[in-house]
């Protein structure tokens, strides 16, 4: 297996349901998917790039989102105005009239996690059957493993006889009321449990399950390593598996017993350290503020527009209104 980047891969789940391919006119529905060992905050957002003669693409991405932010770049200028002048209205969510950093960070960070809301969008059908807007566990079960419960002599028996009980917990974690049944926030948290605070102890009790091979409820070196290498016979490791090697004795392992717990997994994959969508409102705001009082108005915010939006006349560099033309 090769190396994916310094982020790990993270098992929450497995594959695709071959027996559900093999079935006529069923749902191809799947278990929960494969996402990334580490989870950082805003992962879509991202680090700040240095300022290129006086770009704001950056800021526009983290406000906009990067597909929105392309659809302004073909406006004109009173067209980019305007609509950020009705964004401005959501974001001040108590309507007194002025956006605060606080207000800013929580709009960024709903940017960032739309994907995330499409996404489950783009599924839900699939799983609520009796179209009530809620997806029950069973319904879930029928969609994904329906067809290994009814054949059980399917070549993935072993896999969904491990994956089934594994959904079912992580589905009544998402299950705040406890009725079995959830609401689309509530499969949200379940689809993608590292988003969510109260789904976090399921993401680092997954990831434990998936790496640790002996069974003894600990993360050792080997299995650290074998998570993202696997060896060829007698070959030699490269080296950034020795420097992987180091970073886990020096920084995984934290009580240097050998071998990480629970709580050295979750500083781990769950790093508690910059927050980019924090650092972005408060550049926003500082670089906007006129009077200086820590909050926008809305007539700040549209003086400083382009900052904040695109627009035809936005220049990254290159000719937007060139490629529009051409487009």
């Amino acid at each position: 297996m090769a190396r994916g980047g310094l982020d790990r891969l993270l098992g929450l789940a497995l594959g695709l349901l071959l027996a559900l391919a093999l079935a006529p006119g069923a749902l191809r529905a799947k278990p929960t998917v494969r996402k990334e060992r580490v989870v950082r905050p805003d992962s879509e957002l991202g680090e700040r790039p240095p300022e290129d003669n006086q770009s704001f693409q950056y800021d526009h991405e983290a406000f906009l989102g990067k597909e929105d932010s392309k659809t302004f770049d073909q406006l004109t200028s009173e067209e980019s105005k305007e609509r950020l002048g009705k964004i401005v209205d959501r974001i001040d969510s108590d309507g007194d009239s002025f956006v605060t950093t606080e207000e800013l960070k929580t709009w960024i960070k709903r940017v960032q996690k739309r994907y995330i809301y499409d996404n489950v969008a783009k599924v839900w059908k699939d799983y609520d059957r009796d179209k009530d807007d809620k997806i029950s566990w069973e319904e879930y079960k029928q969609a994904t493993y329906g067809y290994y419960l009814e054949f059980q002599d399917t070549s993935d028996h072993h896999t969904f006889k491990k994956m089934l009980p594994r959904d079912e917990r992580r589905f009544k974690a998402a299950d705040l009321n406890g009725d079995q049944t959830a609401t689309r926030e509530e499969f949200t948290a379940f689809l993608h449990p590292e988003e969510f605070e109260h789904m976090k102890e399921i993401v680092v009790l997954e990831t434990l399950e998936d790496i640790d091979k002996n069974g003894d409820g600990f993360v050792d070196q080997d299995e650290y390593i074998a998570d993202m290498f696997s060896h060829e016979e007698n070959g030699p490791e490269p080296d950034w598996v020795l420097s992987e090697r180091e970073q886990f004795n020096e920084f995984r392992d934290l009580n240097k017993d050998g071998k990480l717990d629970k709580d050295e997994i979750r500083h781990w994959i769950l790093p508690q350290d910059y927050d980019h969508a924090q650092a972005e409102a408060r550049h926003l705001v500082y670089e906007s503020d006129k009077n200086k009082d820590e909050k926008l108005t809305k007539e700040e915010i549209l003086e400083n527009w382009n900052m904040f939006v695109g627009s035809q006349a936005t220049n990254y560099g290159e000719d937007l209104t060139k490629n529009h033309d051409e487009l």
